[in-house]
């Protein structure tokens, strides 16, 4: 495995920044549901359409990384997410959104398929689901800002030049194309792919339990960080009776809480069995989803929302790494397989808003803790090392 200077890290690190940018969907699809006057079922085709490219370029983009290399197609991502971003500045029409959010699925979908590899050629591997982590850690900084920088927007007057809540997506924009340069100018070896791939030949993978078990973990993972995203200010506002601006605080403690699970989880997967690690934080997801399902206080969900944010936040690289580590040949194929399950983000949402819809948000966090219930099925799979 070729060596890399400590520093190239740093631009690596930035690339997981924006990758957190995706999360904006969240409180984004809450201000256009209040702009356009949506339904729950409507407003929630904007995270589901984000995660829907991803079941149609995640395996491709695994095929693309043998040909052109892991860093070149991290850079393509970053400059499908800067284009994305640049299109809702000149308005917040469904069709512009949906547009937009076509594009920023596509770019996190180039993004994460080529990014979680690139580390893993530069990491040792027993120490790979803590670097994970940490770069989960700084994606989350990402997420957690964005209803802030929504909400100083929609707040704000002539310093967001009319744009309002969308103030959010030049400043996102800025940084994508600050990573760009970064990055482009670190050199990062990179070993050739082992051999040449089809897409049938990464679906084939599929039959082998860890990866296919592995795959249904992702999905489950993300379709309840979407799911949660999306849902927690809809939870505040039809339990307290409280508007959109307050209730989009939510969001913020929902990633506040998954990065300090990310910032404390690179250190307590150096310290912990990976298996007893997980156990834990799928115990802390169970017990939010029932203080969603029955809390009616601020205190109570405030507090289930803090329990899912750090739960959930170490799932992604336990599942992720134990998938790449378990076919170390073919880790860019396995990699396109993980990121596609990232498509649980459109099934969820659309499955919660269709229950929401029916019979309020108590139907939305049924749909989640079947999510958590997968989890707790795949627990006996991860392997009980450390990093």
């Amino acid at each position: 495995m070729p060596k890399q200077s400590s520093l190239t890290l740093i631009p690596v690190m930035l690339a997981f920044f924006a990758m957190g940018f995706v999360d904006l969907v969240g409180i984004a699809s809450n201000y256009v549901k209040a702009s356009l006057h949506l339904t729950n079922t409507e407003a929630n085709v904007f995270p589901s359409l984000v995660f829907f490219w991803f079941l149609i370029f995640a395996v491709p983009t695994g095929i693309l990384m043998n040909k052109i290399g892991r860093k070149r197609t991290v850079l393509l991502s970053l400059l499908v997410t800067a284009v994305s971003l640049a299109l809702p500045i000149f308005g917040e029409s469904y069709g512009l959104m949906l547009l937009a959010f076509s594009l920023l699925g596509i770019g996190n979908a180039l993004m994460q398929t080529s990014l979680n590899p690139l580390i893993a050629g530069m990491i040792q591997g027993d120490k790979l689901a803590s670097t994970l982590t940490f770069g989960q850690f700084v994606k989350a900084i990402a997420s957690f800002m964005a209803p802030y920088i929504a909400m100083w927007g929609a707040q704000a007057a002539m310093p967001t030049f009319g744009l309002g809540w969308r103030v959010l997506f030049p400043v996102y924009m800025v940084i994508a194309i600050a990573t760009i340069f970064l990055l482009g100018s670190t050199h990062i070896e990179e070993q050739p792919a082992a051999r040449a791939s089809s897409l049938g030949a990464c679906l084939s993978l599929l039959k082998h339990p860890i990866v296919l078990l592995s795959f249904i973990g992702i999905m489950c993972h993300v379709g309840i960080d979407v799911g949660t995203n999306t849902t927690a200010p809809k939870i505040l506002m039809e339990r307290l009776n409280i508007g959109l601006e307050e209730a989009g605080f939510a969001t913020s403690l929902y990633f506040i809480f998954r990065t300090i699970g990310c910032l404390t989880g690179s250190y307590f997967l150096r310290v912990l069995s990976h298996r007893l690690f997980f156990g834990i934080s799928v115990v802390m997801m169970a017990l939010s989803m029932l203080g969603l399902w029955w809390g009616q206080s601020t205190l109570v969900l405030y507090v289930a929302i803090a329990l899912v944010g750090y739960g959930n936040s170490n799932i992604f690289s336990l599942v992720f790494s134990q998938a790449l580590l378990s076919e170390p040949e073919r880790q860019n194929e396995v990699s396109g397989l993980m990121i596609m399950g990232l498509f649980g983000g459109t099934i969820f949402p659309l499955l919660m808003g269709f229950a929401s819809d029916a019979i309020g948000q108590i139907g939305a966090i049924a749909v989640m803790a079947v999510g958590v219930g997968y989890l707790f099925f795949y627990l006996p799979t991860i392997k009980a090392q450390r990093a």
